[in-house]
């Protein structure tokens, strides 16, 4: 191949790994990388208007695709900055995101040069690797390792810095190819004795339960795991931000499970006598690290890919170290033939307290009233919704509730901050996933706050025709901490209130279709109407504005009288 300017060489090394969206905010430190995509007609450019916006897209791209997202940063210093609050989000969330990271000259670094800051000091504790090159002769093979990294167990973030100078430099690049991926490499396998002992475990349980989190989810291996669990009659809960783990309309389907979760599926981790933790931690969303939300004498099985994850939060009869979708299938043959018995009749109660759930949340919604409640949103949104929708959650109290209240039909469709709790991640991120499933619904869902921070991003839609819509649920405040406020510091509300612009109408003067819900009544038709519209809409709807919850009631237990 030619000699080339390193600029080129990025691009080049994007084709050979068969990128075909990267998000990005031009800047002068990355000239010759925009220069050199202007000539890449196979490669979408997505001009974002703010680089941590930029990463949330690139970010919903990557879990939705199960490809990595790419997002560059055109300029070093307030360019590479802006990219952190998205890097620690993708790196909680374990998504392979590579941002490529314009970089001051080499000569220039620790001159206190312009718009200069230690960009390999600044992203080491939030990806899973840090680069900067040294060589431009080496940038094809960094972004080779780029790639990998993010890309190999357990998958997250990566940043590779690149210094301006080696852009420009010409570099004979040699043969430009892509690393193997997992699926060449294989799954790893989970230890046959442990799995054996792991299913004698299981077939003597009388209420056995299945914890499926991110591993089964994120390598879409559902349907080694439901065969398993139809053995065992088995219910099969998530861990939250995991809801779509397997299809809602499962049998043994329970949704989220914890102090987040429902309280069929919470109950359920309570009463267990077997559980088996598979692909997730067990961490703080599902637990809060508390033997409040596990049967303190059930005993865990837990299989994860990451062995330093294996009992770490709580002590395991079994750990398996392995790939979740492949140790579900031994699993599974190794307890063919299994006859169910005290199981069968934990099943059946199971079903019956989740039809009952359901049948009280529709009852819920139902109810006539003004303003709208939650409850009435959700059930509307259910019934307008079509079954392909993805699901894209930002933080906060209403996305927290919606999260086990939405319909999960087809895998994936759910996409939250996870344990980040990240406000102002939704309405980017929606654009990424649908950037890589351009034929399924995509629906945003976010608060009046979180909406604000990012609304900049419908010009993104609307120049690049990513039409998804989002859904907000505007009650005026932050309703987390106002509903902390209200229950724990006696009403003394501070910075609570926020004040938006109509955001009907901003979604229109962008060009986008806007639409306002004032009454429940509305809602079911408009969501339909904004989902049919064939643009970026945005469905701005009043939510009661005294319809708070306080999620986080553990964090406030000190005080056990409210401020007066």
């Amino acid at each position: 191949m030619a000699s080339m300017p390193g600029g080129k060489a990025v691009v080049e090394s994007l084709r050979a790994e068969g990128v075909r969206h990267v998000f990005g905010l031009i800047g002068s430190a990355g000239m010759e990388i925009f220069d050199a995509l202007y000539d890449a007609k196979d490669i979408g450019f997505i001009g974002v208007r703010d680089e941590r916006t930029g990463t949330h897209m690139a970010d919903g791209y990557a879990r939705a695709s199960g490809r990595a997202g790419v997002i560059i940063a055109g300029q070093n210093g307030p360019g590479a900055t802006n990219l952190v609050t998205g890097l620690a989000q993708a790196n909680a969330a374990y998504s392979p995101v590579v941002a490529l990271v314009g970089s001051l000259s080499s000569a220039h670094i620790y001159r206190d040069a312009f718009q200069e800051v230690d960009q390999q000091a600044l992203f080491k504790p939030i990806t899973k690797r840090t680069w900067t090159a040294t060589q431009a002769a080496r940038i094809p093979e960094m972004m080779r390792e780029a790639f990998r990294t993010a890309m190999t167990p357990r998958r997250g973030p990566v940043a590779l810095n690149l210094p301006r100078d080696l852009l420009a430099e010409h570099i004979e690049p040699g043969e430009l190819y892509a690393p193997q991926g997992r699926e060449a490499m294989g799954r790893a396998a989970g230890d046959p004795e442990l799995v054996e002992r792991a299913a004698k475990l299981l077939a003597g349980a009388e209420r056995p339960l299945i914890i499926a989190g991110g591993g089964i989810k994120n390598a879409r291996t559902h349907g080694e795991l439901l065969p398993l669990a139809e053995l065992l009659h088995a219910p099969v809960a998530a861990s939250p931000g995991h809801g779509d783990a397997l299809p809602c309309t499962h049998a043994l389907y329970a949704g989220q499970v914890g102090p987040r979760g429902n309280a069929v599926a919470s109950a359920l981790a309570r009463e267990a006598d077997v559980i088996l933790a598979i692909g997730t931690r067990l961490g703080f969303n599902t637990t809060f690290y508390s033997w409040d939300n596990l049967n303190r004498s059930a005993r865990i099985i837990q299989v994860d890919i990451e062995p330093a994850a294996i009992g770490r939060f709580f002590p395991v009869e079994i750990g398996i170290e392995g790939d979740a979708g492949r140790v579900a299938a031994d699993l599974a043959r190794a307890l063919a033939g299994h006859k169910a018995g005290a199981a069968v009749i934990w099943a059946e109660d199971f079903r019956a307290k989740r039809a009952a759930l359901l049948a009280e949340r529709d009852a819920l919604g139902a109810r006539p009233g003004h303003p709208i409640q939650p409850a009435a949103l959700y059930r509307a949104l259910r019934a307008a919704l079509p079954e392909d929708t993805m699901f894209v959650m930002d933080a906060g109290t209403l996305c927290l509730q919606a999260t086990d209240q939405m319909l999960y039909r087809q895998p994936p469709a759910l996409f939250s901050p996870l344990d980040f709790g990240l406000v102002g991640f939704s309405y980017a991120a929606a654009l990424g996933v649908k950037l890589a499933c351009p034929a399924r619904t995509v629906v945003s869902m976010m608060g009046d706050g979180g909406f604000g921070m990012t609304l900049g991003e419908i010009g993104t839609a609307v120049s690049h025709g990513i039409n998804t819509v989002c859904i907000v649920m505007n009650n005026g405040c932050w309703g987390a901490e106002k509903a902390y406020q209200r229950d724990f510091f006696g009403e003394r509300y501070i910075g609570a209130d926020v004040l938006s612009p109509p955001y009907d109408q901003v979604a229109e003067l962008y060009g986008a279709r806007g639409f306002r819900v004032e009454r429940s009544g509305q809602i079911e038709a408009t969501v339909r109407e904004a989902v049919a519209c064939g643009k970026p809409a945005v469905v701005d709807i009043m939510v009661d504005p005294s319809a708070l919850y306080s999620f986080r009631r553990d964090s406030f237990k000190h005080r056990d009288k409210p401020a007066k």
